[in-house]
């Protein structure tokens, strides 16, 4: 290669590397992104919360037979609906109306023999005021009517217990129910506190939700809270909630009453709410080093000019931000990752 060519060459390199210089000078004189603020009142966002429920019937009652009897008939099956005070299940009444009969004799015996005591009571005192029979012999009179009396009392306790067992061959409903399951068959045996049927409160139903202790202070300020789930949505408003925490799923128990359409015992879905706090969206949540050495997380906001950092206490990197900003603070959106805490704005 000639000196001449040489020469072309260095020159050639130069104007390149001349040209590359002044692209990186152009690249690092380019202006910094705009940076735009919107009013926190456009850009707040009310995030939806909701908690594992389930309708649950505030009864449950399993009938059961109070006395021994074999089963006569059945008056009910699972599934079916029954009202308050229906007969469900007749259990065979012979015995107990054999019993009740007995103990009806045995009053109308002793009543028969209080009967005679007084009558003989009555001669007896005419006999003592004519001083006939000495006073022993009238008080024994009247000691005899006192015990017979007694005899009378207890033949009638006799005859409403025999009643009481009679009367509870049958069995009703104690409200209106639906049948769970049926235990009792017609012709089996069924001893006392065997469970004939199991019935569930048809009209008493409540939603019992899981809620974690982070969000009992949304749920209780909500405005409206619905209980959802395949049968549809449902209105409900918040009844009770237990100051326990469940030592499982670390969450309170949260009873809510329906208000709207009722949903059936045993449906399961959510309890649904709108937190009425705006939130920051997860979004414009901004990391920044703290002044102890660790990062924060929170917004940038104008004030008088400068762009100032705002720490949201309890934030998470992805959600939304609970805050208490004023509505018309003004929030850095655009180019807010170049912001710095005390940045004059222009």
């Amino acid at each position: 290669m000639t000196d001449l060519h040489r020469q072309a060459a260095r020159a050639a390199a130069f104007c390149l590397g001349f040209a590359a210089c002044g692209s990186h000078a152009q690249t690092a004189a380019a202006p910094s992104p705009t940076v735009a603020f919107k009013p926190f009142s456009e850009v707040a966002t009310y995030p939806g919360r909701d908690a594992p429920a389930q309708a649950v019937a505030l009864n449950r009652t399993q009938l059961a037979a109070e006395v021994s009897a074999r089963v006569a008939s059945t008056h009910a099956d699972p599934g079916e609906r029954v009202n308050k005070g229906q007969v469900l299940v007749r259990l065979d009444t012979r015995d107990y109306q054999l019993a009740l009969e007995r103990a009806q004799a045995q009053l109308r015996a002793a009543e028969a023999r209080l009967a005679q005591a007084d009558a003989q009571l009555r001669r007896t005192r005419a006999l003592q005021a004519q001083n006939f029979v000495s006073p022993e012999a009238l008080t024994q009179r009247e000691t005899e009517v006192e015990v017979v009396r007694a005899d009378v009392s207890v033949a009638a306790n006799a005859v409403d217990l025999a009643q009481r067992n009679l009367d509870k061959c049958v069995l009703r409903a104690p409200y209106d129910a639906i049948v769970r399951t049926r235990e009792a068959s017609a012709g089996s045996l069924a001893g006392a506190g065997m469970v004939l049927m199991t019935l569930e409160d048809a009209t008493r139903v409540e939603v019992s939700a899981r809620v974690a202790p982070r969000d009992l202070a949304s749920l209780r300020a909500a405005k409206s809270v619905e209980f959802v789930s395949p049968a549809g949505r449902s209105a409900v408003r918040i009844a009770r909630v237990s100051p326990a925490i469940d030592d499982a799923s670390r969450t309170h128990e949260v009873r809510a009453a329906f208000t709207g359409a009722r949903a059936p015992a045993g449906a399961e879905g959510r309890l649904a709410w709108t937190d009425p706090v705006p939130h920051v969206p997860a979004e414009l949540v901004t990391r920044r080093d703290g002044s102890g050495g660790g990062s924060l997380l929170g917004v940038f906001v104008l004030r008088d000019g400068v762009a100032r950092f705002v720490e949201l206490p309890g934030a998470q990197e992805g959600r939304p931000a609970a805050s208490t900003l004023p509505a018309n603070a003004r929030i850095a959106t655009d180019g807010r990752n170049s912001l710095r805490d005390g940045q004059k704005m222009p």
